[in-house]
């Protein structure tokens, strides 16, 4: 199974061609715009199950099939957690839970916003959070913010999801640290010289031994399109 995840900045119609190269069997889409305007173009290839959720915004985040999954809201789900959305995957003879990311702000708490949603939210759905689990997409943090006022930090989701046994594929993959991260996710303003690593995937132990690859796009192949590159995993299922 290959799943990839993009925050692509917008105007997802125009641009799923690109993404689409990566041949994702499961494609998570940040800042996504309704499924009533996704009107792709006659060859592009279309999902076959989506599920598409705002609270009232003109961008959402997008979640596609290009195999045969299928995508069902569970019911803890609590639009409190911009947007985190937690998903059963069915498909292939196989059946585990998603949480597709796209940290947000938060105007009446600062104090909750980006990283402070996904604490709030993992510790929301901490039933959840057990075997043949994935949480992926734009996390908007990293450990080098520590130090910001939330009422979680980067270091305590990734604390509080290792207490789970649920860890993240590219520190290890790459053998590397939370905040010493070699491989963009973000150009801020599109700008090579203001590199971020703010888009993660996590998965359950009974799953990380069966990551066969990870990949971070490169600024050279994607900055035409988004401020984002994308995730790209493989798991052998």
């Amino acid at each position: 199974m290959r799943i990839v995840s993009w925050n692509c900045q917008g105007a997802f119609r125009k641009k799923a061609d690109f993404i689409l190269t990566l041949k994702p069997d499961i494609l998570v889409i940040q800042e996504c715009e309704h499924p009533d305007k996704l009107k792709f173009s006659e060859n592009t290839k279309k999902p076959n199950d989506v599920y598409w959720y705002s609270d009232g915004g003109k961008k959402g985040i997008g979640i596609f099939s290009y195999s045969n999954f299928k995508f069902k809201l569970l019911p803890d789900f609590n639009p409190e957690f911009r947007y985190i959305l937690p998903l059963e995957v069915t498909g292939n003879g196989q059946t585990f839970t998603l949480l597709a990311i796209w940290a947000m702000g938060n105007k009446e708490n600062r104090e909750a916003r980006y990283i402070g949603q996904v604490w709030f939210a993992i510790n929301h759905y901490k039933n959840l959070l057990r075997s043949s689990t994935i949480l992926i997409g734009d996390f908007n943090s990293n450990k080098i913010w520590d130090y910001k006022d939330r009422v979680g930090t980067h270091s305590n989701v990734v604390n509080k999801l290792e207490e789970k046994d649920i860890h993240s594929v590219y520190h290890k993959h790459f053998n590397t640290e939370q905040g010493k991260e070699k491989h963009p996710t973000l150009y801020m303003y599109r700008k090579q010289e203001k590199p971020y690593h703010i888009d993660y995937c996590f998965v359950s132990a009974d799953l990380l031994d069966k990551v066969t690859k990870v990949e971070i796009g490169t600024y050279e192949n994607w900055t035409a399109h988004s401020d984002h590159s994308p995730i790209n995993i493989d798991i052998d299922l």
